[in-house]
């Protein structure tokens, strides 16, 4: 196929295609492609997808024989011409592999003028362009890509890319079909892909999909390249790296390095180090250890440590200090001058935040520092009596501290807060929740109706369904500390007038709710306590009212999963675990109630709905002023 221009110049078919990416991104936005891309999305899944994620870009590879040809083919498109463009990293390398060359001899440069979507929003169409002059030997290359178009994708930029929540929007991609198919990090724009082989029956012409997250996110890329889906094709340079890999014992010495990784980013939330820096500007190192009270030459240790992780970013000094002149002849002096020099060049040493690091600060929304602080202080110590938990079965928590960590965490003024505060810290799972359609549909009736959250914490997540829906009700029943905490929370988020509080334990349940919400409970306890919390519920519970569990699932394929790494931390802090779908669904039937389904959550977490069952529903409702027993 070729395309006439006007002054009847041939070009390949390049054109069309750039003209019909154009097309397309101008008349897509994420809600509508999302299902198209992956037929069956719907719910919470599509609302997380399509909340996260904004329809950025369409990618293809194009094959000019020169760079006037590529303006010419933009202009032609009514794209613009003076777009810059960049190294490509990942593209070069999948073509080098594919083709059995030399990455050093493709040039492959990234282009994304801007398109504009229906509406105004902003979008490109993303142009890889490999320069193939005529008769070279490149022209078998750019005949093979055209027929197969390895490269042609829709890509989708995460809004907020946190390291968990990426991960989460990566599993529901995998559990509607889409397929783990290569990545990379760009450092020349200091971005990582993440890119995915679409479902066959997906109804678009595109068969691959990208998520693009700004930063430095190689640890979520490293577990998408791991994946048991992935497709480990030979063209992907990730892969051949993977396959190549380190020795075991290098690789078993990085992995006991884990330890050292959890101190360094509590030790820096403990430091106040994040809350002294930004992501928009780079500090000096002798800065830095004045505003935070520290060593400066230790503080450079840490520092170097953090860009490693990803937390901050080192920076070249834009005037970088000289070293001391240095007395010929006298090798004592050269050494004092030398070293000298060294210890100012660590305290010039410039550092920015990451948006990664950033999440440590107290006061950003969604921060986690509360979540470092704990992992990094009483659950890391008592991590290290694993080896009891794992021998005796019960938690090394009680063993190190003697007592739980409920009734040590109630009874410290600091840690008790903290402990609430790093709860919260992984609110991001709840963002689906008030749109789940049984929470909708209470909405929606005819009567005013009641959520009641059970062991409800400090009221996020019933604050985000209230301010959803302001027809609902709420009541929150916690421990009597919590409960002042959720009460202020709620009070500020406008909310305090619709919501009634219970200061109580499991028994107190209060009945006659419309819908029911246990999050991120029955994962503290073993089976037969889960079976009491559940019949306490299913005896407060209407016949006709839902129960909605928020837990993460252990997958049934061995897949990696958050929920893999929080069964551990229950085993050892808690004397819980995580759970399959099956079982929870056998200790729901044992209290009298039914899972109807579950639907997927962000991190990795899910909501399982249930109801009582036809003969619990027979029963007779708990009379409102006889407490269940």
């Amino acid at each position: 196929m070729t395309t006439t221009f006007p002054d009847k110049t041939l070009l390949p078919d390049d054109t069309a295609s750039l003209r019909a990416a154009a097309r397309f991104v101008r008349e897509h936005d994420s809600a509508a492609l999302l299902p198209l891309l992956l037929p069956g999305l719907a719910g919470p899944d599509l609302q997380a997808l399509a909340g996260h994620c904004r329809f950025a870009h369409a990618g293809l590879l194009l094959f000019p024989p020169d760079a006037d040809s590529l303006r010419a083919q933009l202009a032609f498109c009514g794209l613009a011409v003076d777009t810059p463009s960049h190294p490509s990293v990942v593209v070069r390398e999948r073509l080098a592999r594919r083709h059995g060359r030399d990455p050093e001899e493709l040039d492959v440069r990234i282009l994304r003028p801007q398109v504009h979507g229906r509406h105004g929003q902003r979008r490109a169409v993303e142009v890889f362009a490999l320069t193939v002059p005529p008769h070279s030997g490149l022209e078998p290359i750019a005949a093979h890509e055209r027929a197969h178009q390895h490269e042609a994708h829709l890509a989708f930029e995460i809004e907020d890319p946190e390291p968990l929540a990426l991960r989460g929007l990566c599993a529901i991609l995998l559990r509607h079909g889409a397929r783990p198919d290569g990545g990379g990090y760009n450092p020349h724009e200091d971005g990582t892909v993440l890119y995915f082989t679409l479902p066959a029956d997906t109804a678009c012409d595109y068969g691959r999909l990208e998520l693009y997250a700004r930063g430095d996110h190689r640890d979520t890329l490293a577990a998408h390249l791991d994946h048991p889906g992935h497709a480990a094709h030979a063209d992907d340079p990730y892969d051949r790296a993977r396959r190549d890999g380190r020795p075991p014992a290098e690789t078993l010495l990085h992995l006991l390095t884990g330890a050292w990784t959890t101190q360094a980013l509590a030790a820096s939330a403990r430091l106040g180090l994040p809350d002294v820096m930004d992501t928009a500007t780079a500090y000096r190192t002798e800065d830095l250890a004045r505003l935070t009270g520290t060593d400066c030459r230790s503080l450079a240790t840490l520092l170097r440590y953090l860009a490693m992780l990803g937390a901050v970013v080192q920076e070249p000094d834009p005037q970088p200090v000289q070293e001391p002149a240095r007395e010929s002849g006298q090798e004592r002096g050269q050494e004092r001058g030398r070293e000298r020099g060294r210890e100012s060049d660590r305290t010039q040493e410039r550092f920015r935040l990451t948006e990664l690091g950033a999440l440590l600060r107290a006061d950003t929304p969604g921060s986690m520092r509360s979540l470092a602080l704990m992992y990094g202080g009483p659950f890391y110590r008592s991590f290290g009596g694993l080896d009891h938990a794992v021998r005796t079965g019960r938690p090394a928590f009680d063993h190190l501290f003697g007592e739980s960590h409920f009734d040590h965490f109630a009874r410290d003024p600091e840690l008790g807060p903290l402990f609430d505060q790093s709860m919260a810290a992984s609110s991001r799972m709840f963002h689906p929740l008030p749109g789940h359609p049984v929470v909708t549909a209470a909405a929606r009736a005819h009567a005013p109706a009641t959520v009641v959250d059970v062991a409800g914490g400090n009221g996020e997540l019933l604050g985000r369904i209230l301010a959803a829906h302001p027809r609902l009700r709420g009541i929150l029943l916690e421990r009597p500390h919590a409960v002042a905490a959720a009460r202020r929370r709620l009070d500020a988020a406008g909310c305090g007038a619709r919501c009634d509080y219970r200061a109580g334990d499991f028994a107190d349940v209060p009945p006659g709710g419309d819908v029911y919400v246990l999050s991120r409970v029955l994962h503290d306890w073993d089976d037969d306590r889960c079976r009491e919390i559940l019949r306490h519920c299913a005896r407060a519970m209407p016949a006709h009212a839902d129960l909605l569990v928020v837990e993460r699932l252990l997958p049934t394929d061995g897949s990696p999963s958050l929920a893999t790494a929080w069964d551990l931390h229950m085993l050892c802090n808690v004397g819980g675990r995580e759970r399959r779908a099956d079982h929870y669904a056998r200790l729901l039937a044992d209290a009298g109630l039914e899972l109807v389904g579950h639907s997927p959550l962000p991190l990795d977490a899910h909501v399982l709905h249930a109801r009582r069952t036809a003969a619990a529903g027979a029963a007779a409702v708990p009379d409102p002023v006889t407490r269940p027993s």
